[in-house]
């Protein structure tokens, strides 16, 4: 025992010894403390001392802009990711796209009128719809469905008048708000990863379907003529499918062979009437030479795609509607 307290002053006494006051290594951390405080240095007269230094110097400038109003482009696009979020126009009917689900649509739209100016007085996810109170005689209603393209979605809004619920004519109104949730849409799409399960309902009620009519697909859209129409042209389009003439009071394509010089190409089937390269620059195909019709009928507010082969080349028709189907947006 008293071998253990014999070694324990003698590692007390060596510390101290070390690093204690009168050690071999003195704790300098109060030194500053014996610091004598010089004079001021003596700077000549043409020299000054700049107290403080701005880093941002702002310019004055006396010219007034007359016009500060940059006006917004006619078609926005998101730029995150593959989410595409678009201002889509039909006439007078104007509606946002987005390449996302409705029921993540949905908390994207009712945040953006919750941060807005305006109040909210109804928001129903089961529809989709949600109403604000615009002014003292008129609602906006936001209408958020299924597009036609899988997990997209399509926002409509109307002005309706208070006291006798009929629309308002009010395209400059209804334009400026859907190129604002555009906008809102394009910089916050990223940050909303999950979904909305009050609003699973909407995912569901889509605007295309498929089904088979005596061997033969046909697409059904939830549309009227004028938007199926559209829709279809913009899919050919897309598909880069070279159509010959185009019937719009009967809703007919005539989706020909591009002819390359002086002679058909060599692919015969679906790929001929691709366009590719120089068949495109130099096609020469008569009204009378389209090898495939493809026919929009409108029925009980909705409207039928179908492709038929003058050939009878079923196989490739199939093919046509395929790629038809593809590029529907």
């Amino acid at each position: 025992m008293k071998k253990i307290l014999i070694i324990n002053l003698l590692i007390i006494t060596s510390c101290s010894y070390i690093s204690g006051p009168e050690g071999l290594f003195p704790p300098t951390k109060d030194e500053f403390l014996k610091e004598d405080v010089e004079d001021d240095i003596n700077l000549p007269e043409n020299l000054k001392i700049i107290a403080i230094e701005n880093h941002y110097p702002v310019i004055t400038s006396n010219d007034r802009l007359l016009n500060q109003d940059v006006p917004k482009p006619r078609q926005i696009f998101a730029t995150s990711g593959d989410s595409t979020v678009q201002l889509r126009r039909l006439g007078e009917l104007m509606w946002v796209y987005a390449e996302t689900l409705p029921s993540t649509s949905w908390p994207i739209s009712k945040s953006y009128w919750d941060t807005s100016e305006y109040k909210v007085i109804e928001n129903d996810p089961n529809v989709g719809e949600i109403t604000i109170d615009y002014d003292e005689s008129s609602v906006l209603k936001m209408k958020i469905e299924h597009g036609i393209k899988e997990s997209s979605t399509e926002i409509f809004l109307v002005q309706v008048n208070k006291s006798n619920q009929e629309i308002v004519s009010n395209p400059e109104l209804i334009q400026s708000e859907l190129s604002n949730i555009v906008n809102y849409f394009a910089e916050t799409v990223g940050q909303f990863t999950g979904t909305s399960l009050a609003a699973q309902n909407l995912n569901e009620i889509k605007k295309a379907k498929i089904f088979e009519d005596n061997g033969q697909t046909v697409i059904e859209l939830f549309l009227n003529f004028d938007r199926a129409w559209s829709s279809v042209s913009k899919a050919i389009d897309a598909s880069e499918i070279f159509v010959n003439d185009k019937d719009r009071s009967n809703g007919i394509f005539y989706v020909s062979y591009a002819e390359e010089n002086s002679g058909i190409l060599s692919d015969s089937g679906i790929f001929s009437f691709f366009k590719s390269g120089k068949a495109t620059k130099n096609k020469k195909v008569n009204f009378n030479d389209a090898q495939f019709e493809v026919r929009i009928i409108e029925k009980n507010n909705k409207s039928y795609v179908r492709a038929y082969s003058k050939d009878g080349k079923i196989t490739d028709a199939e093919k046509l509607i395929s790629k038809i189907n593809e590029s529907l947006s």
